[in-house]
């Protein structure tokens, strides 16, 4: 008797004319609707059932007003960050978040004052930059190395060398989006030792922790040590793990108590609120019962990844894929195809028909380069695979 697949990923619910952000934008982004949208990074895959059902549940109750974010939502994910990550928060250091970006603007703005020193680790998710910007600090860019292999690596002595007295913050990602690294526990302790050494805030974005492929392991940066615990705010969530983006839920842990009151003060100036009713009992279950699915995904994820591999190394002159050790972004070097980062772009768009996101918006060192997000059912993954080598075929 055939085994039932308890998870099937080959196909997922059909999500135009639905108000998909990376659908609805095509037309204003890439000049057209005739391209598949591989961009924005959530999942063209179906949210696990067990979140819907929660969701269900809620519905049947018929009133929909103020609540708290429940503290099983947060025991749930804190149970969840120790029995698969090791590190261990206290419900008093947990604040609700309706999104990491928003996290990392208000660390920005409660633990430097204008024209201090904000450092980010280009290339990088663009809020990294942006976000420095518009608050009026001074962005210091501490570019990662890129090895022989296609690997990227911190570089210290350039880190180092950036530092003076106004430096105040360091904008961590990890796992790192887009290079797809897992930061092993002695390059986060240089990064430690540095910041420790010159009293600067490590803001972690750790939203990826979840979508690491075996045999790498994602260390927190808070369970290094208890000096890197008091200098730490870590930002996580069921966002990319659960394709639960929509729900607007994440959070942040910050265990040093005047680190977590100078946070606090930005924060309730804003008006954070609780998150919504929906969103509680889906962060909930996916914490309480989303282990056993995501292995599946995990399984999937990777699969769709060395299909992507395959593919690039049949055109080894032309466009070359980064090793991946986390996250669902591939990041593709193509500047074997001699082509500026406009025609880079046209030639995704115009022959491929594929909506990508440019390396050159994850800084100067993304130039020749794209981000493909490769977070898709098999059915889809297939037919951007197909594009993708009708296009390379013609150049």
């Amino acid at each position: 008797m055939e085994k039932k697949v308890k998870y099937d990923f080959s196909t997922s619910a059909d999500r135009e004319n639905t108000n998909a952000e990376k659908y609805t934008l095509r037309e204003k982004l890439f000049g057209t609707e005739d391209v598949l949208p591989v961009w924005v990074a959530d999942m063209d895959i179906d949210t696990p059932d067990f979140v819907i059902d929660a969701v269900k549940k809620r519905l049947k109750h018929p009133i929909f007003g103020y609540e708290e974010f429940p503290k099983s939502a947060f025991l749930a994910q804190m149970n969840w960050m120790q029995k698969e990550h090791s590190v261990s928060f206290e419900l008093e250091e947990m604040l609700y978040s309706h999104s990491v970006v928003a996290s990392m603007n208000v660390a920005i703005e409660a633990f430097s004052k204008e024209g201090d020193g904000v450092i980010v680790q280009t290339p990088v998710y663009p809020p990294f930059f942006q976000s420095v910007l518009k608050h009026k600090r001074e962005l210091i860019k501490n570019p990662l190395k890129q090895l022989k292999d296609g690997r990227y690596i911190f570089d210290i002595e350039d880190l180092k060398s950036k530092i003076d007295e106004k430096t105040k913050l360091l904008l961590l990602c990890s796992p790192h989006n887009p290079v797809g690294r897992v930061w092993h526990k002695e390059e986060l302790e240089e990064i430690l030792e540095v910041c420790a050494t010159h009293n600067i805030v490590v803001f972690s974005d750790e939203i990826h922790c979840d979508l690491v492929y075996s045999p790498n392991k994602h260390i927190p940066f808070a369970s290094l040590s208890h000096e890197a615990k008091e200098i730490s705010v870590s930002a996580i969530g069921v966002g990319k793990t659960f394709n639960m983006a929509g729900f607007a839920m994440s959070s942040v842990a910050i265990p040093n108590q005047v680190l977590r009151e100078k946070f606090r003060e930005v924060y309730e100036k804003i008006h954070f609120a609780q998150g919504t009713i929906f969103g509680h009992v889906g962060f909930e279950s996916a914490y309480t019962n989303g282990k056993e699915w995501l292995e599946a995904l995990k399984v999937h994820l990777f699969i769709n990844f060395q299909m992507l591999e395959n593919l690039c190394k049949q055109y080894p002159t032309k466009i070359k894929i980064t090793p991946i050790e986390a996250t669902y972004l591939a990041w593709l070097d193509c500047r074997g195809m001699n082509l500026s980062d406009k025609e880079l772009r046209d030639f995704f768009i115009k022959e491929a028909k594929l909506g990508l996101n440019a390396g050159l918006s994850f800084g100067r060192e993304g130039s020749g380069f794209i981000r493909l997000n490769f977070a898709l059912s098999f059915g889809k993954m297939s037919q951007v695979l197909e594009q993708l080598e009708y296009a390379l075929q013609k150049i």
